[in-house]
């Protein structure tokens, strides 16, 4: 049966693959297994057998990324996107949780705190070369998911819930935590409450006044983007959270910029908003990143559009 099958150059059942692979992977035979993975599902897709291609695909990612493979697994992820692209897969819920299962597969480590010696040092700096690996390989998969979800049917930005998912990773997973890369993900997605709980957690352990650069940055990300209702929700839910932590939010002159802008644009005010810009210009002048995203909020809320104004959130998620 099998002579025949290669005589007529058919390709085997994918199951049969699958299983044949499988088994390569748990006898640790991981490069090995690796090319067979690329070249059959290649030949799948070849011959327009997506599907096929795709089981090959995900079943390769998930059991490559259980045995510790991160590089493998990620690539075979990224060859899975590639294969809905060439395949014309529409976005749909069903495709969504099979790129959900193999996100989900990618680990989550921790990062030792407690040295005391050369040894714990060693294993710092192995610990660090590992979580960068993981979340390169995290972030090329989901962002090429993003990128497939703009063009196959999703809003124009990319999921939403596959937003959430880079935004969940980065901060999670990464050695150094950018929280400008990861709120503008969460902005992108469709969970105030997640990026809520993310921030309490970073103002328990970032640096004196980061804090409230964090808060800023992000309900003004979200303003930008003209989306009032989930600024206002992100900061309704900080005030709960912070409140059953028994915690209250910083005290500072930017907070209350943020909480008066806020109260501006829900009146409509250009006056009071142009007020609160000279009034709070020491504050917004912490970090740079503050003065244009005002202004794109100035755009989107009242049609004042300075001469020139780059796309400051479109060139963030460019740089990332």
């Amino acid at each position: 049966m099998s002579r025949s099958r290669g005589r007529r150059g058919e390709l085997p059942p994918s199951q049969e693959t699958i299983e044949k692979l499988e088994n390569m992977v748990d006898a640790c035979n991981f490069y090995e297994a690796q090319q067979m993975y690329k070249s059959l599902s290649a030949r799948y897709a070849a011959s327009e057998k997506y599907a096929e291609a795709l089981d090959i695909l995900q079943s390769g990612a998930l059991i490559q990324l259980k045995h510790g493979q991160i590089t493998c697994g990620a690539e075979l992820a990224v060859l899975f996107v590639e294969t809905l692209v060439k395949g014309k897969y529409s976005y749909s819920e069903e495709t969504l949780d099979r790129v959900r299962k193999m996100y989900e597969g990618f680990p989550n480590i921790p990062i030792p705190e407690h040295l005391e010696d050369d040894d714990d040092m060693q294993k710092l700096s192995e610990a660090l070369v590992a979580a960068k690996v993981r979340v390169e390989g995290c972030l090329s998969f989901l962002r090429s998911a993003i990128k497939w979800s703009s063009e196959f049917g999703a809003p124009k930005k990319g999921s939403p819930q596959l937003h959430n998912m880079l935004a969940e990773y980065l901060y999670s997973e990464s050695p150094e935590v950018d929280m400008t890369k990861v709120s503008s993900h969460f902005v992108r997605g469709n969970d105030p409450e997640k990026f809520a709980s993310v921030l309490v957690n970073f103002m328990g352990k970032c640096y004196p006044g980061e804090d409230d650069m964090a808060i800023a940055r992000a309900v003004m990300l979200y303003l930008s983007q003209g989306n009032l209702r989930d600024a206002n929700n992100l900061m309704d839910e900080l005030n709960k959270q912070l409140e059953h932590k028994q915690l209250e939010l910083p005290d500072s002159d930017l907070i209350l910029f943020i909480k008066y802008l806020l109260q501006a644009l829900e009146r409509d005010s250009f006056p009071l908003f142009k007020i609160l810009r000279q009034k709070y210009k020491t504050s917004i002048d912490r970090e740079s990143l503050f003065d244009g995203l005002l202004d794109e909020i100035a755009e989107k809320f009242y049609g004042i559009r300075r001469s020139g104004l780059p796309d400051i959130f479109g060139d963030l998620l460019k740089m990332m």
